[in-house]
Order: structure tokens, then sequence, then C-alpha cells
């Protein structure tokens, strides 16, 4: 970096980031208050020596989000000589190199800017992003016709979000520690995970002493861990925070007379899921009586996070029959009903059922009064749940405890995440409905009475059966 810059990187994890030059895709981060803007502002400034050579563009997802990174840019570039034009959100360098901010909110705006030409490509909070779409499409943005020989992408970003999932596959879970060069698949070129804590923010923790314990008030235990230490095992605001490990169990023989019935929810562009499920009643040890087991699951999805396999319905139909046993009784199977819907033919319900997989519509009328059973199975009763999944149901195990609640409808989770294992799972449960008990009398003598969601539950049971 020249001398006349005012900003250097912290001793740590940013120093390291920061001379990691030659590396063509750097994440940094995993914490709050790691210095994850610093790092990506100061990033740029190493080669704006390069003059009109040296093209970047940072992105945020959304417009306020924004505004956030400006500020601290003002800070860092304007006493360099750096001018800001707020029309087209550009900082122009002395030498003539330019760097713009952007927000991009979908993943097809990302269409936008094929054709542009950069040297440097900077993502703040990545796990925004709910999926690698437009990531990846702007890869093919970073290019130079002067032989700039440093390009590259840097990202940060923290536990959870919409993104969560594919952000800790594609960077955390090859090397969780990080700091190990890995190698991408198709393109051979290296990339690495540089984590940070807050506690690796020396200016921070000196500036504000406050901060760390300020941020142990705030939430949870595990939340608190997870900004505090970058946990990625840690689901940061997670929809479904009653998710527990005492779900998940060993595959085991099911008795053949428990009643058993299919979930679906279909995708093609997106992932399918299909879930098997069977009814407890109570004869096997750790299953409670009216416990619902997922004792199998198909998820169409190519390996890529959030992408399908654009399988036909027919086919899926035939692969579902396929993974089932010659002997196994199905009594029933529920979708989503937007599968009987045509459109100038036969609907993909149709379809499926002239392959032998017969559907009839699930309650879909609340989404809402769904999850709101999935959070009661996994309550259940007295510390046990109601509600369980072979720990070969990998994808749903992978996506559902990851989902996070949408931020203009809080009780809704968000549904650009990867969100298909868990429609499916809302319409399982919505055929067999469920309901805690109402009232309890505690030790103390006082009465326990249900919740309002369990009421709201109690109301909707009445017509749940009537499909």
């Amino acid at each position: 970096m020249k001398k006349d810059l005012q900003w250097k990187p912290q001793k740590g994890p940013q120093l390291t980031a920061i001379a990691s030059r030659a590396v063509p895709e750097l994440f940094f981060g995993g914490a709050r208050g790691g210095g994850k803007t610093d790092f990506l502002l100061g990033d740029f400034l190493q080669e704006t020596y390069l003059g009109g050579a040296w093209r970047g563009i940072l992105f945020r997802r959304t417009y306020g989000e924004l505004e956030e990174v400006q500020n601290r840019a003002q800070q860092l570039f304007a006493p360099l000589g750096a001018v800001y034009k707020a029309s087209d959100r550009t900082w122009r360098f002395q030498g003539g190199s330019v760097l713009k901010l952007r927000y991009l909110e979908r993943a097809a705006d990302a269409a936008r800017y094929q054709g542009h030409q950069y040297t440097w490509i900077g993502w703040d909070e990545l796990t925004n992003w709910p999926d690698d779409v437009a990531y990846k499409m702007l890869m093919a943005c970073l290019r130079s016709a002067h032989g700039i020989k440093h390009k590259r992408i840097r990202a940060s970003g923290n536990p959870g979000g919409a993104g969560h999932q594919w952000v800790k596959r594609r960077f955390i879970d090859p090397a969780p520690a990080g700091y190990q060069l890995l190698q991408d698949e198709l393109s051979r070129h290296p990339r690495i995970f540089i984590p940070s804590s807050v506690r690796d923010n020396a200016i921070l923790t000196e500036n504000d002493p406050d901060y760390v314990e300020r941020l142990k008030d705030v939430g949870s235990k595990e939340l608190v861990r997870a900004w505090l230490e970058g946990d990625w095992n840690i689901i940061m605001g997670a929809f479904f925070d009653r998710w527990s490990s005492k779900m998940v169990i060993k595959p085991r023989a099911l008795p053949s007379h428990w009643t058993r019935f299919r979930a679906f929810d279909w995708g093609s562009a997106r992932p399918f899921s299909v879930g098997w499920w069977a009814v407890s009643d109570g004869e096997l040890e750790g299953l409670p009586k009216n416990a619902l087991v997922r004792y199998r699951e198909w998820y169409g999805s190519n390996g890529n996070p959030n992408v399908g396999l654009k399988m036909d319905a027919e086919s899926v139909a035939r692969g579902i029959l396929a993974k089932e046993a010659k002997d196994e009784t199905i009594h029933y199977s529920v979708a989503d009903p937007a599968i009987f819907a045509k459109d100038g033919g036969p609907s993909i319900g149709e379809r499926m059922a002239r392959e032998g997989v017969r559907f009839k519509p699930a309650d879909n009328r609340s989404r809402v009064g769904g999850w709101d059973q999935m959070r009661q199975r996994m309550v259940g009763e007295d510390g046990v749940p109601m509600l369980y999944c072979f720990d070969t149901c990998i994808d749903s195990i992978r996506t559902i405890p990851s989902l996070q609640h949408d931020e203009s409808r809080p009780e809704d989770l968000d549904t650009s995440a990867e969100d298909h294992a868990a429609d499916e799972w809302r319409y399982a449960l919505m055929s067999r409905p469920y309901l805690r008990p109402k009232a309890a009398v505690k030790a103390d003598g006082l009465l326990q009475l249900p919740t309002l969601d369990e009421m709201w539950a109690q109301q909707q049971r009445v017509t749940v059966h009537r499909i």
C-alpha cells in the first residue's frame, strides 16, 4: 500500500486478509464488530495507485445498508483526495481509479452488470443474499483489458441470514477453522476463509470497551456466541428456534402397521421435496404415541444450494415409487394445491397420478398456522418432541434449522431462502394436526393456560380435515 494512505489494517485476521492479494476469492468475517467493512474498503485501496486500470464495485443488498458503507467510505477516502459523486454513487480517486457502491436486491438485478469489467468486486454481508446466483453471475465481470495481476473478489459476513447455508457450504464447511486454501471444483481457482471476531478489532474494543458486554444483553447465549465467536453452527435469528438435536434420530425399523403417508412440494428449477412419514403408536421406546417420524426423503437438488433437477412430473412420480419398498403401504399423500392448477393441459398432479402417485391438496390456507404446528411438535410435551426425522434426511436437517424470519412479516419465514423441505413438512403436519395440552395444573397449584398459538391451532383443528 502507498505510504500516504491513512488507513492501516489491524494486526491479526484483518492484516492476513489484506495481505492475501494473490488469492482470487476471499471471505472475511464471521462475527459482529470484526472490522469487515473496513477490510473491504481498505482492500480496494491497495491498488488505487494503478490509476484508471483499477476499477471496483461494492455491493450491499439494500439501499439503506449501502448508506452505512458510504458513511465509512467518506471517512477513509475523502482525506486521500477522492471525490464522491452521489448521482451515480461512485468514488473517483486522483489517479483515475473508481469504486462504485451499489445495492442488489434480487438475483435478476445482476443481469444489469453483464458486459461490465471490474478488477475488484466486493460483497458486504454476503449472507444477506439468499442464494449464490448473483454472486456467481458477477464473477464473469472480474476481468481486465490492462493485464491487472491481482484481480479479486472480496466478501464479508456473519452467521445467520437468508444465505447462511450457501455461504457456509462454499467457504466454511471445507475448512471451518479457516486459513486453508481451497480450490474451486470447476474453475480450479483458489479461495479462502479468514475468520475474525470482535476481539480481533482492537480499535473497537479500545474505543468502546463496553461493546462486548452490551452484546451479551441483547439475545440468547447461542445468539451471543454466534455474534462474538462467529460460530457457524449456531443459527442467528432462526425461525425454528425450537429445533433440537433430540429430533434427529438414527434410522430404525418402524412397525408396518403404523400409518404412513407422503408429503410433497413441487419444484423444477428450484428443488422439490418428498417426505415419507409414519405416525407412532407409542410401542417403540423413545417415540411417543402420535409423534410423527420422517423416515425417508428425496430432495430434488443438483447439489448446489437451492438449484433443482428440472425433472418432469412423470419422472418425479416414477422416482417416488422406485424409492418405496414393494410391501410398503402408503395410506395417503398430500401436496401443495398449486400442483393441481391447469395451464392449458393436464396439471402436474394429474400427470403424476397417471404414473401411480396420487396426491390430495394439502391444507395451505395458513402458512403461519403450519409453522405453528411445526413449533408445537418440536416443543412436544415435558421436554419430549412430537416430531422426529432420521439422520438420513440430510437436506431437511441442512435447511430447516437455518431458515430466517421475514423482515416485513416476522410471523412468517423468509421465502427467498431454501424453504422447500420446510413447506413439505408443513403440508405433512397440517394433515395430522396436533395440539399440546390446553391447560395443566402446576405443582404450585396455579393453572397454566394455553398460549394464543395453541388456542389458534385448536380452532384450526376443526377445519383441517375438510380437504
